[in-house]
């Protein structure tokens, strides 16, 4: 509603489970907050996990807390991503109202936590919307749809593709390296250069921006697509083992609405269905996409969405007549806690055998060790007694050597000649 947009600076506290690496709703934290600091609000940002993405948040003047205590005034309202640390927000800030992002369909962390100052819910695309629609106690009505974005300002246009394709990157936090169907795909086809760039590869970027006008084919899903087609990459919506295909102009809304994530992954990865993709390659309609997606999928754009949000929540949240008790509040914190209950336990377990597992391993080295040590010690004997027996067995070849010299030396003498004379002498008169 236009009455409702905020008409002053608004302080907003935005919840993420990290602020680490460079990846999904740690960037989106970052690119939101800087947003909302250029339209004029003070954006928090807190975690528990604090890391390059939070000293670049402070770096930009973003106050970023791990513990809530640090925070004097309580915000206008809270911006929660995932569910524990949305609620840790709620509980600490009773009076101040929330919404909730649902960012995916997988990830525990996404499922939606119920409580009286969450007022509204967002998804991030369509999948989103349908896990809010089957949670337990969400109405339609609480849920809007606010697309994932780009930070256009960041990635510029890059310069017309060429008619064929001559470099590849494969653009993933996920991927530890190039799949060999990506690999033999882009050979077949006469792409010389293949790279791949994220965090599991060990080659993580902090200026993707510089490294997407470096390439013509992109093969990325979710927010790495999106900035890839803003680009103005030709993009294979791809993950480590499933493709969706292409992004063209005839399917990119589909494929928008889905956040380019794991519901338009439908193919198994092979060398096949990647030279397929390839062959659909099209400068022309890659220009197509890059303009579409700069129309509609901006920061910009989406920032004001959430904007607009945040003052029908807060409009709602101090006119409403039904103010939520203390006892329905308490009530819904203890359902959470019990339903947080067998994650925490089963991790407490996990962890807990994993200490033993250590503690036993450390035994059976400590063991293989002294075994060893005594294995070591016994065959450290047995070469000395070797070597003793080798010695000896030298020095007895050595003595009868110098017998079997003296025997021959004894033969070819002539005292020896005469003894032998004299015994045959003796043995034919014997005999006879």
């Amino acid at each position: 509603m236009p009455s409702d947009r905020p008409t002053r600076p608004l302080r907003i506290l935005i919840t993420n489970n990290t602020l680490h690496e460079r990846a999904g709703s740690e960037l989106v934290v970052r690119d939101l907050a800087l947003e909302l600091v250029r339209k004029g609000h003070n954006p928090i940002a807190y975690s528990t996990v604090l890391g390059t993405v939070a000293e670049e948040m402070q770096a930009a003047t973003i106050p970023v807390v791990d513990d809530l205590a640090k925070i004097a005034e309580a915000p206008d309202i809270i911006h929660g991503h995932h569910h524990h640390e949305t609620m840790t927000a709620a509980l600490h800030f009773p009076e101040t109202p929330a919404i909730f992002v649902c960012h995916g369909w997988i990830p525990w962390e996404e499922s939606p936590p119920r409580f009286p100052s969450i007022r509204k819910y967002v998804a991030v695309d369509d999948l989103c919307r349908e896990r809010l629609l089957t949670a337990d106690g969400i109405s339609p009505d609480q849920i809007s749809t606010i697309y994932n974005f780009v930070d256009l300002d960041r990635f510029a246009p890059r310069q017309p593709l060429p008619p064929k394709p001559r470099s590849a990157l494969v653009f993933s936090n996920y991927a530890s390296g190039v799949h060999d169907a990506i690999r033999d795909a882009c050979r077949s086809l006469g792409i010389e250069r293949l790279d791949v760039v994220g965090v599991g590869s060990g080659r993580p970027t902090a200026t993707p921006e510089e490294v997407l006008l470096q390439y013509d084919v992109v093969f990325a899903k979710a927010r790495a697509a999106m900035e890839a087609l803003a680009t103005g990459c030709a993009v294979v919506v791809s993950d480590y083992s499933r493709i969706a295909g292409l992004v063209t102009s005839a399917n990119l809304d589909e494929l928008r609405r889905l956040n380019f994530g794991v519901r338009t992954l439908q193919k198994p990865l092979s060398q096949q269905v990647v030279q397929q993709a390839l062959a659909a390659y099209d400068p022309a309609d890659a220009s197509k996409v890059a303009a579409t997606m700069r129309a509609t999928a901006s920061l910009t754009g989406a920032a004001e969405q959430y904007l607009a949000l945040y003052g029908e929540v807060i409009h709602a949240w101090h006119g409403r007549s039904d103010p939520a008790s203390s006892k329905e509040s308490l009530a819904l914190a203890s359902r959470y806690l019990r339903w947080l209950s067998p994650v925490v336990k089963d991790r407490n377990r996990i962890r807990h055998r994993a200490e033993q597992l250590s503690v036993d391993l450390a035994t059976m080295r400590s063991g293989q060790l002294k075994a060893g040590t005594e294995a070591r010690e016994r065959v450290e004997k047995l070469e000395t007694e070797l070597a003793r027996a080798q010695s000896e067995a030298l020095k007895l070849g050595e003595q009868v050597a110098r017998l079997e010299n003296e025997l021959s030396t004894m033969k070819a003498s002539r005292a020896w000649r005469a003894v032998q004379a004299y015994s045959r002498i003796k043995h034919s008169v014997w005999k006879s």
